[in-house]
């Protein structure tokens, strides 16, 4: 089933169910992806689709510390339910393992030895991982690997 057809089926089981932090954030989901099509003209595809679902789940992420520092942990149990929530429309996450080898496999590729050769590094690894890693995490691990 296409991704924009769950988003619906469950926008509606969420309204049924009267689940109220699923409805908002399929809702804000839906809503993402119909005003990149009204401003584009264009009707996106799934690939596309899981692209805007991951920058959310990046968004909620960075909002997270500034809720800690101004004692919120009502929207950091909040923010972390959306998260859990879009996580589901995602393909499932890479290990650490995972990630390891593929910037292992990376650096012999591409030569790469100091942290000049960094861009030229995750140009190489992020098409590879997309929507399957987060690429603050991913530039982590490169950054153990290169000095």
């Amino acid at each position: 089933m296409p991704l924009k057809e769950k988003l619906m089926e469950d926008l509606k089981e969420s309204m049924k169910s009267k689940n109220k932090v699923k409805k908002d954030t399929v809702t804000m989901v839906r809503a993402a992806i119909k005003q990149k099509e009204v401003d584009e003209r264009i009707e996106l595809s799934d690939a596309e689709i899981i692209d805007i679902i991951a920058k959310q789940v990046k968004q909620k992420k960075d909002s997270i510390p500034d809720f800690e520092k101004g004692n919120r942990q009502d929207l950091v149990d909040l923010t972390n339910e959306e998260i859990k929530i879009l996580l589901e429309y995602l393909p499932p996450q890479l290990s650490d393992e995972d990630l390891e080898s593929i910037v292992k496999e990376a650096i012999e590729k591409t030569g790469a030895q100091s942290k000049k050769d960094m861009g030229k590094l995750m140009a190489f690894i992020m098409p590879q991982v997309k929507g399957k890693a987060d690429g603050k995490h991913v530039n982590e691990i490169v950054a153990k690997y290169i000095k």
